[in-house]
């Protein structure tokens, strides 16, 4: 009798229509039902695990059937909701989120769980959001908890103690995502997700000396091969709309096959890590007055030091067209941060030139080294790719691109502490910006005290004034854009919300000690 391992969860949303994905024991039809409207599908296998996404009309509670049985929703649990997404009013974001128990020991370590309290806080009737964006280490493969650390040690004797191949994949996504609040919560709320380093492992394609370095590693082509599959199956096809999903070759091939995708899954996604342009993990969508654009910048990045790009020429080009005006809001999602604290931006600039042979080959090894060693690897770190974005958005905000934006947010993770910044042209005062950037980061894994004031010191103090003096040093160029950190930073762990209404916005930060709290609340433009 099959039964649900993971899921519901409501993916893509629209104005008349739902995606819902759900990963199953058995092979079976599925079954969504919704305002007395149903809709079937059968699953599809991937490495003997069986999925279904069942695109619906209709809005309102619904329930799932597995070969004809109801099994969802819980006993306990409110009703699961599709909501039309006609406009996007709320929308929370946030990254790098670690799964592991919720008792004092792991609290005391970890923290609280926000996505868990933002879950029982909207059970108790809290209107629900627009849509939840997970901006990157959704997942931590080269980080199992204990608990993924007993599975992995019961199947295998040898290799690390990360994640290696599918089946340890699906198992780390299996326990990420089904606490029972957390699994209510992703079945109500539509999600759309992108990748970062963890969800792969650490320092992902900072550059082709860690791809070197990796290729060398027994296990990595399995790792890195999996990786990718089970990130196309438990968040990739989620962010597509029906027709884009039913447009894509990998989807066809598999859906309907009959036969176990997992072998054509392998070679697709092995493909994608040797050739970027061959799959594209960005994607966009256009919801009311709000464009949001979602970009890879992991898998895009092109790392041949005579040819470094954040996003490579194919990327770029598709980023380009849609990076317009003619909306109210512009909202970028990136899991690494484009303004860093200007210090730890030149330095990042700084070890670039560096690690490739401005100061000679001696340096450039050292430069390397240094690169891996402190995670130099954010948009400072492929200075030209930066310089190219920072035109573009001034274009944009300068209504160069068609009508200006009221806002353009970048959205962003991954430093494990949470800011916002302002930026503009190099003539701004930066007293009424139109771009944005808002950090949100971690959902739930902080940074020890040692190493928070180890940041501050770092990030906004000593290398605020060691970063010029390199910059200076490697002749590095003026950058398009200058910017100012104006709130923050915050190191708990933390959700975000941006609310937007017609043309006015505001985003906030929220902590849960251990009860779910506002830590600030920012106003970007004024309310209409």
């Amino acid at each position: 009798m099959p039964d649900l391992l993971v899921g519901p969860m409501l993916r893509y949303v629209d104005e008349t229509s739902a995606s819902i994905w759900v990963e199953t024991t058995e092979p079976c039809e599925v079954a969504i039902a919704v305002g007395g409207v149903r809709a079937t599908d059968r699953t599809f296998a991937v490495h003997g695990h069986h999925y279904a996404i069942v695109d619906v009309e209709g809005t309102g509670p619904y329930t799932v059937e597995l070969d004809g049985r109801r099994v969802w929703p819980l006993d306990g649990f409110p009703d699961s909701q599709i909501c039309p997404l006609e406009e996007l009013n709320r929308v929370v974001f946030g990254s790098c989120r670690t799964t592991v128990p919720h008792d004092e020991e792991y609290v005391a370590t970890h923290g609280v769980d926000v996505l868990r309290e933002y879950g029982m806080r909207l059970m108790d009737g809290e209107d629900l959001p627009s849509l939840i964006l997970f901006l990157g280490d959704q997942v931590y493969a080269d980080e199992p908890s204990p608990e993924m650390l007993d599975f992995i040690r019961a199947r295998r004797s040898d290799g690390p103690d990360e994640i290696v191949d599918f089946e340890e994949y699906a198992e780390l996504y299996r326990q990420a995502w089904t606490d029972p609040v957390v699994r209510w919560l992703l079945s109500t709320v539509p999600t759309a997700m992108i990748f970062d380093d963890h969800d792969v492992r650490d320092d992902w394609n900072t550059s082709l000396a860690w791809r070197r370095k990796m290729a060398e590693v027994p296990w990595w082509p399995k790792r890195v091969t999996s990786a990718l599959g089970a990130y196309w199956v438990y968040q990739h096809i989620g962010n597509l709309s029906p027709a884009e999903r039913k447009a894509d070759p990998m989807f066809a091939q598999i859906h309907g096959a009959g036969l176990d995708g997992g072998p054509a899954l392998d070679e697709f996604a092995k493909r994608a890590d040797e050739d970027p342009s061959s799959a594209r993990w960005s994607y966009t969508r256009d919801i009311g007055g709000t464009r949001l654009i979602m970009v890879d910048t992991r898998c895009a990045r092109e790392v041949d030091p005579r040819h470094r790009r954040m996003l490579d020429d194919e990327e770029w080009a598709w980023f380009v067209d849609l990076a317009t005006g003619d909306v109210d809001h512009l909202l970028i999602g990136s899991s690494v941060p484009v303004f860093l604290p200007s210090g730890i931006f030149d330095v990042e600039s700084w070890n670039e030139a560096v690690a490739g042979g401005a100061w000679g080959r001696r340096a450039a090894v050292w430069g390397e080294k240094i690169r891996q060693a402190l995670d130099l690897e954010h948009w400072g770190a492929f200075r030209e790719s930066f310089e190219q974005l920072g035109r573009l958005l001034v274009d944009v905000a300068a209504g160069r691109r068609g009508r200006a934006p009221a806002t353009i947010v970048l959205l962003s993770g991954d430093v494990h502490y949470s800011y916002l910044a302002a930026a503009g042209r190099k003539s701004s005062d930066l007293e009424s910006p139109r771009i944005f950037q808002a950090v949100c980061s971690p959902i739930r894994n902080p940074l020890s005290r040692t190493l928070r004031l180890a940041n501050v010191i770092g990030s906004f103090g000593v290398a605020g004034l060691v970063g010029g003096v390199l910059a200076r040093m490697a002749r590095l160029p003026r950058r398009a854009l200058r910017w100012k950190i104006t709130d923050g930073p915050w190191f708990p762990n933390a959700l975000a919300t941006l609310d937007l209404d017609g043309r006015s916005a505001a985003v906030s930060w929220h902590t849960a000690r251990p009860a779910l709290e506002e830590m600030a609340r920012i106003q970007l433009t004024q309310p209409r």
